[in-house]
């Protein structure tokens, strides 16, 4: 098998997504490139037809898929607060609070909330987004990259080697491949300074100049399983095929064509890499396309036949507005009336030759009207954006059900939409997130967390009577050291000593590893197993006032008759309740007494000195 370069590769890979179109069916051919070019296109109210018909006349933009997107995007937006992990036995609690609490701090310093916000913005426009995670100096950064520089597979997303199109000037190039600058990423310097002899400016894929911004560097980052071979200097062509390995690596290659069809092509960084970078997400996944269906490709018929409707009225409308006369006097011929008059020439007319106006008036507006209504009510089907879920006032004696009801069913598929995103967000955890934190937690660093009322419960459930002890130990051998008989124990006083200090910090909590569970972060983080924790986003798209309702009610059951739940059965009926609210767990109510309070004793010794303490 004959070994192609990174460049060739790259080359061929382009031309087939620009040029080619993929066959979905017997009736069904689909460009990939076509499709964001029209989704693109309608985003910013632009006709792929140009912006005049053919007699020179401005062709309006009738905007109907900005709203419909819009509401996808915000129907299935999910916050930082949605995102937790959740303990699935009472020996994980400590392990998913922590989790929790190193989740929270990366997501902070990442600003993983706008990561959100842009990939849910690219999946409501194209129906999937991908995005991209990079560690730079050990920091796991979130990136979601626009389709419009991807070079893509169009049935399957993993098929190719994965190709990212982008632009930097000279000074960054140079940053990037000198030793000891805050951007240095590795690049080889003396392939970045013969690259830097020849600029190009910044294209699009299919070849379009971008702006007049000539200093700029057009660069590939490729990532993928490919032969090992290319990560050699010079690849030996004359391998077996027995003998070829392929592995995840990633390159940063550029070309420059030349005359005759050859291309000059530059290398600026290859090596390993132990996972790709990409992951594509769909609201709903497709069937052989990698593309989804967004908001603005269902409405692409609707907003055709929209802008068509409404052009139809504008050129009816500028047709009325004119005065047209006709009459049979050849004095007339190729005279404008309108014109002669606003000059002030003199208009002569024969006798016995009539001079009439054509009726043009517009009798077919309102048919027009009722013609884009049409299309416009199949686009809100289509996208299940009924005008409840657009904010408009439903008519004068229409139930309140009815509208309930219309909303509900409006929204049914955007939480199959949520559910979807929810599930990407948890392999984004499993596959980029966990393992970087654990790497980062070798230590016994003091973090610090902000915590809502049920995290501070929880901290200090685990945290209080231990620091309580640890105190009363430190008392007792200061005392024993003294020839002080120390006093006895008494836990409660000791705690509530504990918990008025942590009161003064708010919802505030600094602590470390050894005062929770005396091990490092690592040790911590090792028994970190998906079967003992789960990642669980909250829906948004639930209805909040019912679950507060039920939570409600439950917590009267139980402040009337504490003891019911002392019965089995009334306790798994409370626990299925906390479960289907999806918003507390029963374990999360089980911590504070999940936790043994230790006692300390105090034991003379031996030779009648000084005691041990210690902790039973």
């Amino acid at each position: 098998m004959e070994l192609q370069s990174i460049q060739d590769i790259i080359r061929k890979a382009e031309t087939n997504y620009l040029q080619g179109s993929t066959k979905l069916g017997k009736y069904v051919d689909w460009s990939m490139h076509d499709t964001i070019e029209r989704i693109d296109a309608y985003l910013n109210s632009r006709h792929t037809s140009g912006s005049e018909d053919s007699l020179g006349r401005p062709k309006p933009f009738f905007n109907i898929v900005t709203a419909a997107t819009n509401i996808w995007y915000r129907a299935t937006d999910i916050d930082r607060k949605d995102i937790r992990f959740m303990p699935t036995k009472s020996s994980s609690v400590v392990l998913a609070f922590v989790a929790n609490v190193m989740l929270q701090n990366w997501m902070n310093k990442n600003r993983f909330g706008q990561f959100l916000n842009q990939w849910g913005r690219s999946m409501a426009r194209y129906g999937s987004a991908i995005s991209k995670f990079v560690e730079v100096d050990g920091d796991l950064i979130p990136y979601v990259i626009p389709w419009n520089r991807y070079i893509a597979d169009p049935i399957q997303f993993d098929a190719l080697p994965h190709v990212e199109k982008f632009y930097k000037t000279p000074a960054q190039l140079l940053e990037m491949a000198t030793p000891g600058s805050p951007n240095y990423r590795g690049y080889n310097l003396k392939v970045v300074e013969s690259l830097i002899d020849s600029h190009s400016t910044r294209k699009t894929l299919d070849n379009h100049q971008k702006d007049n911004m000539g200093d700029f560097i057009e660069l590939y980052e490729v990532h993928g399983e490919l032969d090992s071979r290319l990560l050699e200097d010079e690849p030996d062509l004359d391998v077996p095929n027995k003998d070829i390995r392929y592995r995840q690596q990633m390159h940063v290659v550029s070309f420059i064509q030349e005359g005759g069809g050859k291309f000059n092509d530059f290398t600026l960084f290859k090596g390993k890499e132990r996972v790709d970078p990409y992951q594509k997400d769909d609201l709903i996944e497709e069937d052989g396309r990698t593309l989804g269906i967004g908001a603005v490709e269902y409405l692409f018929d609707a907003q055709w036949m929209q802008n068509h409707t409404v052009k139809n009225m504008k050129d009816t409308l500028d047709l009325a507005s004119k005065l047209i006369f006709q009459t049979a006097d050849t004095n007339y011929a190729g005279k404008n009336v309108l014109s002669a008059i606003e000059t002030g020439d003199i208009m002569t007319h024969a006798d016995n030759k009539p001079l009439t106006r054509i009726a043009n008036d517009s009798p077919s507006i309102v048919a027009l009207q009722n013609f884009g209504n049409m299309w416009q009510n199949l686009g809100q089907e289509l996208t299940s954006t009924p005008e409840a879920t657009r904010g408009v006032t439903p008519p004068s004696g229409v139930a309140l059900g009815t509208v309930q009801m219309v909303t509900a069913q409006g929204l049914s598929l955007f939480e199959i939409m949520t559910e979807n995103k929810g599930l990407a967000i948890e392999d984004m955890m499993r596959k980029y997130v966990i393992p970087n934190l654990k790497k980062q937690l070798k230590n016994k660093d003091e973090i610090a967390a902000i915590l809502d009322d049920a995290g501070i419960q929880e901290i200090d459930a685990m945290y209080v009577p231990h620091e309580a002890a640890k105190r009363f130990n430190d008392q007792v051998k200061k005392d024993l050291l003294a020839g002080i008989v120390p006093s006895p124990y008494q836990p409660d006083i000791a705690q509530q000593q504990v918990r008025q200090e942590n009161g003064m910090s708010g919802n505030k909590r600094f602590f470390k590893p050894d005062e929770l569970d005396q091990k490092t972060w690592d040790e911590i983080f090792s028994d970190f197993e998906w079967d003992s924790i789960k990642v669980e986003v909250v829906n948004e798209n639930s209805d909040k006032q019912a679950v507060l309702q039920t939570l409600s009610t439950t917590l009267q059951t139980i402040a009337s008759n504490p003891a019911i739940l002392q019965d089995p059965n009334a306790k798994m009926l409370f626990s299925a309740i906390l479960t289907e609210t999806g918003r507390i767990s029963p374990l999360q109510l089980a911590t504070a007494a999940a936790q043994p309070i230790p006692t300390p004793t105090v034991t003379p010794s031996a030779g009648g000195g000084t005691g041990e303490l210690q902790i039973s």
